[in-house]
């Protein structure tokens, strides 16, 4: 991302610098992209200056506006973005940066709660507040580019510029080479488990300012809010799922993994063994994966202070059995005309076909009295998402899940209008699928297709 950017007109950069009329997020860009450079022209650097950076004026403006752009609940003191917009986001960010610069800051608890998961237990979830947002984010702009110049192909979540399409892109090209021994690999906890102090010595293998690594440390260290209690965060281990910076920080720990299987000295490099990693979900990919390199990743994860979920962990052939990475089924199949000939079909999960009705299903309950056209407007942003997601020009084929959210589609919405039959609802009785896909532009799920060649 940092070194594809194109380089501006120079006479215009000029002009907006004498006028002062740079946006704040070009001058992030520039500031991220000569910390990029720096350390990918210099890969044994240390970077002992970076604090100064937390407090200026323009990174704790551009912060706020992405945090702003995510929106999210207010933290443990109930403080929202349309609070802060009140209250005058000048005032707020300069105080904010006042306490910064005189490292007076100090991070509020993270308030706890649990959201489900598909397999149907649950996952805390850690809010921090605005404030604490903002300062992550600042933080995170300055670190990003640094490790980005370190991290492997290999790694796909959570960095700009890649995604999971990417990742299921990389999977069938192993399979493609006949890397099909795969190792299905489920981290225990990972982000509640992450150990503070070997994360703070990877930390400092690129980065040594001590007022950096002493904001870091307070983040991890902050106290939880749950069940109307406050809970001492001082355990040395885990990092909150839903911090600005975990995502981040998550990914610096378990690059020590990637970097060890990408190795070619390595018994992982040696066997040609391949890892596909989407922040803590990942997969190793080989002709062969033998005992002795699961017992030699046991082993690095233990010395790392993590573990595997063996319960959840499995070794497979994908030509005979299928396999589910980032909510797509991985399955060697028989063409679609039935011939001898096979094929890679990647497909949504049942799971994920599940949840998007889920969500389908919800919306319909809880919003009864909408006119047609907010109904279809409704339902796209719903829709629109999952399609595109799963939909991945030459790679996946989703088709028939397209056919099944279709059928899905339209049963629920008879359901719902003839629930308003007795107010009259023109669309009652009527094929209302079709009424609103040729009215009101709801999207036809057989029929989507993305413009965007991946």
């Amino acid at each position: 991302m940092y070194q594809e950017r194109a380089e501006a007109e120079v006479q215009g950069e000029l002009f907006k610098r004498r006028r002062g009329e740079i946006p704040d997020a070009e001058r992030v860009l520039t500031l991220q992209e000569k910390l990029y450079q720096k350390a990918k022209q210099e890969r044994g650097y240390k970077f002992y200056v970076l604090y100064d950076k937390m407090f200026i004026p323009y990174m704790l403006r551009e912060a706020w506006q992405q945090v702003k752009s995510n929106d999210g609940s207010p933290g443990v003191d109930k403080v929202s973005i349309s609070d802060v917009e009140q209250y005058g986001v000048r005032a707020y960010l300069t105080e904010l940066g006042e306490e910064l610069r005189k490292q007076t800051y100090q991070p509020g608890a993270v308030k706890r709660v649990m959201i489900d998961k598909e397999n149907g237990g649950e996952r805390p979830l850690g809010i921090p507040t605005v404030k604490d947002r903002i300062a992550q984010t600042v933080c995170k702009m300055i670190l990003e580019p640094i490790f980005e110049a370190d991290f492997a192909d290999s790694s796909y979540g959570f960095r700009p510029g890649r995604s999971a399409k990417d990742a299921m892109i990389a999977i069938k090209e192993n399979l493609k080479q006949g890397k099909t021994e795969v190792y299905d690999a489920d981290l225990s906890k990972y982000f509640d488990t992450i150990p503070h102090d070997k994360l703070q010595i990877v930390l400092k293998q690129r980065v040594t300012d001590p007022r950096i690594l002493k904001l870091i440390n307070k983040w991890l260290k902050a106290p939880i809010y749950e069940d109307g209690q406050f809970k001492s965060g001082k355990g040395g281990t885990g990092t909150p799922q839903g911090g600005v910076i975990s995502p981040l920080l998550a990914n610096v720990y378990l690059h020590l993994i990637d970097r060890i299987v990408n190795s070619a000295s390595s018994l992982f490099g040696k066997l040609g063994i391949e890892i596909v990693r989407y922040a803590d979900d990942f997969v190793l990919m080989g002709r062969t994966v033998p005992t002795e390199t699961v017992e030699k990743l046991k082993s690095l994860l233990s010395r790392m202070g993590l573990s595997l979920n063996e319960t959840k962990t499995r070794q497979i052939n994908a030509r005979n059995e299928s396999f589910n990475f980032l909510g797509f089924t991985i399955r060697y199949d028989n063409d679609i005309k039935g011939r001898s000939n096979k094929y890679w079909n990647i497909m949504p999960s049942q799971k994920s076909e599940k949840k998007i009705r889920g969500k389908v299903g919800d919306y319909l309950k809880t919003h009864g009295h909408y006119k047609a056209k907010d109904v279809a407007a409704g339902l796209n942003t719903i829709v629109r998402g999952w399609l595109n997601y799963f939909e991945i020009k030459g790679v996946s084929y989703p088709a028939m899940s397209k056919r099944r959210l279709r059928l899905y589609l339209s049963n629920s919405l008879y359901r719902y209008y003839n629930r308003k039959s007795q107010r009259k609802c023109r669309l009652y009785g009527q094929k209302a699928l079709e009424v609103l896909v040729s009215k009101y532009g709801l999207i036809d799920p057989s029929k989507f297709a993305i413009s965007l060649v991946h």
